[in-house]
């Protein structure tokens, strides 16, 4: 009879124990923000937190079904948008606070033989202002399991102004020309574009700096207005993983506007590109002339004319032929802006994007057959 009551204490007492391990497996799967495996992308200060439009995160996840993203208080207030893709669809845009965020994702897909899936998670922030999103964690649901990220061989960096950095569009840098070169290419993109600033290192339209230093600080020109990191720290461009392997410029207007003579944006621009040349070695770098100020009358206003092609050709003379002029003459009439303020609209930005992916066609760059971290369905 003692054995008995023995051996049905044990059975208990496994059964206890059992449940106990059950409901620790059923809790939820929290990733810090310092984990290896959530890829970062773009410019990202110690909180961690986002600086410049287009700057977010990538996840791959076995088994995913929720995601939440949980805030800081270095988040802009009282909300940022950020953009969702999940499996490479189109972003769609969220709007994010400190505390906990839940995203929300199309339903994991799964095989015939009901095997886990993978899914791929990319997150950005959008905007050109009010653009920061201070990660402290993320919480996925039982059972998922983050997977590594592997980056595309096509890497994109573009360096710009308000024409680059989707001032005026309703889900920012994403509906931008830039973005949208690199979605077409499955190409990792990163947008270091700041509006109303200048290349010149000169304050204009409230940037403390132009993009000719900006560009090689972890900061936008927000830093001066926000009072809890109101400095900034030089970007270590060893954390870009992988390199850029092309380099955009499309910058100058800003500079025009200021009265920088032609002469002095050109001396700028050739200090600039010797210093890029420090970090990208031998990637080609593709200089955009202006496509201008369209006007109603069909006239466009032109500025610094002449001047890329004299920085194009004193580049070669140097003997850097891997400098190339991306001529956008007549690539953008006044159907393609808003009237206001003359930016491209989404749909001008469409247009420039596919006249940019034609030339670089035409170059010889191919986009990628498939994105470098394909997704299981």
């Amino acid at each position: 009879m003692r054995l008995l009551i023995l051996a049905t204490l044990i059975t208990v007492l496994r059964a206890v124990n059992a449940t106990a391990v059950g409901s620790t497996a059923a809790d939820p799967v929290l990733i810090p923000n310092n984990h290896p495996l959530i890829y970062f992308h773009g410019r990202w200060d110690a909180s961690p937190g986002t600086w410049w439009g287009g700057s977010g995160l990538k996840l791959h996840v076995e088994n995913l079904r929720t995601l939440s993203l949980h805030l800081g208080p270095h988040t802009t207030a009282p909300s940022a948008s950020i953009g969702v893709s999940v499996d490479y669809q189109p972003f769609f845009q969220v709007n994010v606070s400190t505390g906990a965020n839940i995203i929300p994702l199309i339903p994991a897909k799964k095989n015939n033989d009901d095997r886990k899936t993978s899914t791929v998670v990319r997150i950005n922030a959008e905007g050109w202002q009010n653009n920061r999103v201070n990660l402290q964690s993320i919480q996925l649901n039982t059972g998922a399991k983050l997977l590594p990220y592997s980056t595309s061989k096509l890497t994109f960096q573009f360096i710009g102004d308000s024409l680059s950095a989707g001032q005026f569009l309703p889900q920012g840098v994403d509906q931008a020309w830039p973005f949208l070169t690199g979605e077409a290419f499955k190409a990792e993109h990163v947008v270091v574009a700041q509006p109303g600033a200048a290349l010149s290192d000169i304050v204009s339209y409230g940037n403390e700096h132009g993009l000719s230093f900006q560009f090689f600080r972890t900061e936008d020109d927000g830093y001066f207005y926000t009072t809890d990191h109101n400095f900034t720290t030089p970007w270590n461009f060893a954390r870009d993983v992988p390199a850029a392997t092309h380099v955009v410029i499309h910058i100058g207007a800003n500079d025009a506007a200021q009265n920088v003579t032609g002469n002095a944006f050109e001396q700028t621009y050739l200090n600039f590109v010797s210093r890029l040349r420090t970090i990208y070695h031998a990637q080609p770098i593709f200089v955009f002339t202006p496509w201008g100020w369209p006007n109603a009358d069909g006239s466009i206003g032109q500025y610094l004319q002449g001047s890329y092609e004299r920085i194009v050709h004193a580049r070669h003379a140097l003997g850097d032929r891997n400098v190339f002029l991306v001529n956008t003459t007549g690539w953008v009439t006044f159907a393609d802006v808003f009237p206001d303020n003359q930016h491209p609209t989404v749909a001008g930005h469409q247009k420039i994007a596919g006249l940019f992916e034609a030339w670089l066609k035409d170059w010889g760059l191919r986009p990628e057959s498939h994105w470098g971290t394909p997704f299981t369905a």
